[in-house]
């Protein structure tokens, strides 16, 4: 498949743009290099667990992330009292489906959570995430309360050098990052970085001590997601994180993947581009977290794979 044929399956719908030709699809345009697992999959065109698959398949099976016995946390965005359709939280099919692959892999439990914005009961059963994540055999969790969090020091962070952490991340065995691609007003993208936001208590102090520093700061915590996928299937590409209609929306059909938080943020945010100008240096935390070594914004030195669906 050549460059111009995959950039024609990229479905752009709920507005009148299109995607062009420029530098900041070269993500989806990468071959993969002779030999090797990909270090980042990006997959267009096909429901939220189809790609899922698709892209789980390209880095071994989820067997590669999660092993028998172990204690899983999946973490998505369910922050606002919002549909699927509205785009201002991760997709429930997507969930759904990731926890499935963790039972497969041998997974003993399976925890989701988010430290919500709104009305936490009313975010877990409008967004579809709790009735997908408990078909699915997955365990709800709340965390409303500081009394489900826990100190962690951040001995590496600049503005962030401690916070409380929610138990469940704490006394997991290993933790899948499942954020939404959608526009913020405050960090004008939250993806897998930012995401992070929903495991700690006080989210204040991020907002008043440099809020893209903080938010690099805790992606440099001990206990780091051991995969992180970005749905992309809705995008929100204006007045997130809530937004307001649907005409906030566009419906793009993508997910990135990676072990690699900065590098699969990268990549999501210049998809975002295709969808709305946001320069890269306008998210800061992006830079500011691969200063701190936790990731590359450098996509050209990873082993890409593009799959068309």
């Amino acid at each position: 498949m050549d460059r111009r044929d995959f950039l024609k399956t990229v479905a752009i719908a709920g507005a009148a743009m299109t995607i062009q030709r420029s530098d900041a699809m070269e993500i989806l345009t990468q071959a993969t290099k002779a030999g090797g697992k990909p270090d980042l999959v990006a997959v267009m065109g096909g429901e939220p667990e189809e790609m899922f698959r698709k892209a789980i398949a390209e880095l071994g099976g989820m067997k590669q992330f999660v092993k028998r016995g172990q204690k899983v946390v999946v973490k998505p965005n369910i922050g606002w009292d919002k549909v699927p359709e509205l785009a201002g939280n991760t997709n429930p099919k997507l969930v759904g489906e990731i926890v499935k692959q963790c039972f497969a892999a041998g997974a003993k439990e399976v925890i989701v959570f988010d430290h919500t914005c709104d009305d936490w009961q009313k975010c877990y059963k409008n967004s579809g995430i709790e009735a997908a994540a408990k078909a699915a055999g997955a365990k709800i969790m709340p965390a409303h309360l500081e009394s489900y969090y826990r100190p962690v020091a951040l001995p590496s962070g600049k503005s962030l050098k401690s916070t409380k952490i929610h138990e469940a991340i704490l006394n997991s065995d290993v933790w899948i990052n499942v954020p939404v691609l959608k526009n913020h007003g405050g960090a004008n993208l939250t993806i897998s970085m930012k995401n992070h936001m929903g495991i700690v208590w006080d989210r204040g102090y991020f907002h008043q001590n440099d809020l893209q520093q903080c938010i690099a700061d805790i992606c440099t915590m001990e206990k780091k997601a051991v995969l992180n996928v970005v749905d992309a299937y809705r995008i929100m590409k204006t007045n997130g994180p809530r937004g307001r209609s649907e005409s906030d929306v566009v419906l793009t059909k993508g997910l990135f993947l990676s072990p690699d938080i900065v590098a699969v943020d990268t990549a999501a945010a210049k998809f975002f581009n295709q969808v709305r100008e946001m320069p890269l240096e306008t998210v800061g935390h992006l830079a500011k977290g691969e200063a701190l070594n936790i990731g590359t914004m450098n996509l050209d030195k990873l082993n890409v794979k593009r799959i068309k669906m």
